[in-house]
């Protein structure tokens, strides 16, 4: 069996977890290990001093969203930390691989979100006039090309057979060759940035929505990377392997990196680095 998650801290109070991509916060009807409260539930429960602890979520983050995620241990904690989160007392940091190299330097994306009522999708928003205000602090940390590796057509390959005449022998063998070519892989260098970013505002989605309307959505959303139906096929179980290859990764790449507040007259600063997957991709590019 897989770890039910990476404890990063622990007390008689507080459990923070950093929650693996593709993991649901909030029950659902898959099994007791398709949801992060339903594995605290489970670690709470192999714990010979558990008593009556309950875990309760301070927070969210979206299915795909990896990172840090404060549990309370019963809902006396739950209610005052809630607090902290409904006042915004609480500082995040995440980390995003967006599209396109990002020319600022640092910045701050100040567009209102609301509902997107021209989304056949039911759970998207958007910036549009009116919106709740939302505002989002962002650094560039890396600019890189990363090369892709693509199934494509060589060049000439739209022509080959075009011609009415039968082939010869020998242009037979130029187009088996060509369609041999054809078969081979190429390398599509792309362009992407590493940003850091530190939400203002706590609206839902916001900075997926803020990257895509700042022209840079975030590698792999497929709610907010320009195409709605890639996240249609999700739900519906119908992605196909290419795709899967325009997403480039398998989960969007955003990962809840910080959380700092004070409680109790404590500070508290929890970290945790994004998985193997998102690393190897910024890593790897030039």
């Amino acid at each position: 069996m897989n770890p039910l998650f990476h404890v990063i801290y622990e007390d008689a109070d507080l459990l923070v977890v950093h929650k693996p991509a593709d993991l649901v916060c909030h029950p659902t009807k898959g099994d007791e290990f398709s949801s992060l409260i339903s594995r605290a539930r489970i670690y709470f429960n192999q714990q010979p001093a558990a008593g009556n602890q309950q875990p309760h979520l301070v927070h969210r983050l979206d299915r795909e969203t990896s990172g840090l995620v404060l549990i309370a241990k019963n809902s006396a904690v739950a209610r005052e930390l809630g607090k902290i989160w409904e006042t915004r007392a609480v500082q995040k940091e995440y980390r995003a691989i967006v599209h396109g190299q990002v020319a600022a330097e640092q910045g701050i994306i100040d567009a209102p979100l609301g509902k997107d009522e021209a989304s056949v999708v039911a759970i998207k928003d958007c910036v549009r006039p009116g919106g709740a205000p939302a505002q989002t602090e962002f650094f560039t940390e890396k600019r890189f090309f990363k090369s892709l590796v693509r199934e494509g057509r060589a060049v000439g390959e739209e022509n080959a057979g075009e011609s009415e005449a039968a082939p010869s022998s020998s242009s037979a063998r130029d187009t088996s060759q060509l369609k041999t070519e054809n078969s081979k892989l190429k390398i599509l260098p792309q362009p992407f940035s590493l940003l850091k970013l530190r939400p203002l505002t706590g609206r839902k989605h916001q900075i997926r929505i803020h990257l895509q309307h700042l022209g840079h959505p975030i590698v792999g959303d497929k709610l907010y990377g320009g195409d709605p139906d890639l996240y249609l096929a999700l739900v519906e179980r119908r992605l196909t392997g290419e795709q899967r290859a325009r997403l480039i990764l398998p989960h969007h790449a955003l990962h809840a990196a910080r959380l700092q507040f004070v409680w109790r007259g404590k500070d508290y600063d929890f970290t945790a680095p994004p998985e193997p997957w998102f690393l190897r991709f910024v890593d790897a590019g030039k």
